[in-house]
C-alpha cells in the first residue's frame, strides 16, 4: 500500500476537523459479467478507520450504526461517517459527532437522462453536471433530505472550498444539523409555517388549562446551514473523478489518499 496525507485546509481546533480517505482498490474481483465487486459500506468504513486513525481505531462491525436517515456513525469513537464508491475507487469521510457529514464520488460516465432530470430538479435551464450530481448525493447523505424531498434545493455557484447552501437558496436554503429540521416555510426539508393566531391552533390556552411555561413555548434554536464543496481528482490511468462533501459546518478537511494493490 502507498499513500499520502494533505494538511488540513484551514485552522484546526480539537473536535472540528473532518478526515476524507480516497482509496484505489486495483485488484477488485469481478462477477461473471465483468463488473467489479466492491466491499460493503460497513467494511469500507471499518478499513478506513484503521487506515486514518491507526490500529486502536479498529472496531467490531456491530460498532457501526445507522440512524433513521441511514447515516453512519461510530459512537464509541465519537465520529459520524459517510461512504461512497465508484469503480475501483472508494471515499470515506469522518467528522466529529457534533457534525453531519456526507461524501460522494462520481466518474464522468455519460448519463444524459439522469443529468437532465437533476437539472430540472435544480430549476436549471440546462442539464446538471457530474459535479452537481456528486454534490447532491453528498448533501442527501449528510442531511435528512431524500431524492423524493429534494425539490426546491438549489446549489450555490461553484468556487473552491465550502459554499453555504443559503447563498443561492435564500429562504428555501437547506438547513439543519444532525438532528435539526429546516425553519423556512416551503423549504426542501418539508417544514410547515406556523398557523396564524386566532385560529384555535395557536398558543392560547383553553379555559381552565394551565398556560405552557416559557421553555415549552420558546422556539427551537436556529439550526446551521449545510455547506457543500467539491474537487476533481485525476488518478493515473483512470478518468477524472468528482469528489464532493456536505457538512453542517465549514470544518477544516484533511484529505488522505491510499493505493491498495
Amino acid at each position: 500500500m502507498t499513500g499520502y496525507t494533505l494538511a488540513p485546509d484551514g485552522p484546526t481546533t480539537p473536535g472540528r476537523t473532518a478526515d476524507v480517505l480516497v482509496a484505489r482498490h486495483r485488484r477488485l474481483p469481478r462477477d461473471r459479467m465483468g463488473h467489479r465487486l466492491t466491499a460493503s459500506g460497513r467494511s469500507l468504513i471499518g478499513q478506513a478507520l484503521v487506515t486514518t486513525y491507526g490500529p486502536r481505531a479498529g472496531v467490531a462491525p456491530g460498532a457501526l450504526v445507522r440512524d433513521a436517515h441511514r447515516r453512519w456513525s461510530v459512537p464509541s469513537l465519537g465520529l459520524n461517517a459517510s461512504v461512497a464508491h465508484c469503480g475501483e475507487f472508494s471515499a470515506v469521510a469522518f467528522a466529529p459527532a457534533a457534525h453531519a457529514i456526507g461524501v460522494d464520488v462520481q466518474d464522468e460516465r455519460d448519463r444524459p437522462y439522469a443529468l437532465r432530470w437533476l437539472g430540472d430538479l435544480l430549476a436549471r435551464q440546462e442539464p446538471a453536471t457530474i459535479r452537481d450530481f456528486a454534490e447532491c448525493e453528498a448533501l442527501i447523505k449528510a442531511s435528512h433530505l431524500t431524492k423524493e424531498t429534494f425539490a426546491g434545493t438549489r446549489l450555490p455557484e461553484w468556487r473552491p472550498g465550502w459554499r453555504p447552501m443559503d447563498e443561492r437558496a435564500g429562504a428555501e436554503g437547506v438547513t439543519g444539523g444532525r438532528s435539526g429540521t429546516g425553519t423556512g416555510a416551503g423549504s426542501a426539508m418539508g417544514t410547515k409555517p406556523a398557523p396564524p393566531s386566532g385560529t384555535g391552533t395557536g398558543t392560547e390556552a383553553a379555559p381552565g388549562a394551565q398556560a405552557p411555561s416559557a421553555s415549552e413555548t420558546a422556539p427551537p434554536p436556529p439550526t446551521p446551514t449545510y455547506h457543500v464543496r467539491s474537487l476533481v481528482l485525476r488518478p493515473e490511468g483512470a478518468p477524472p473523478l468528482h469528489l464532493a462533501l456536505a457538512c453542517d459546518a465549514p470544518v477544516p478537511v484533511r484529505f488522505h489518499h491510499l493505493e491498495r494493490e
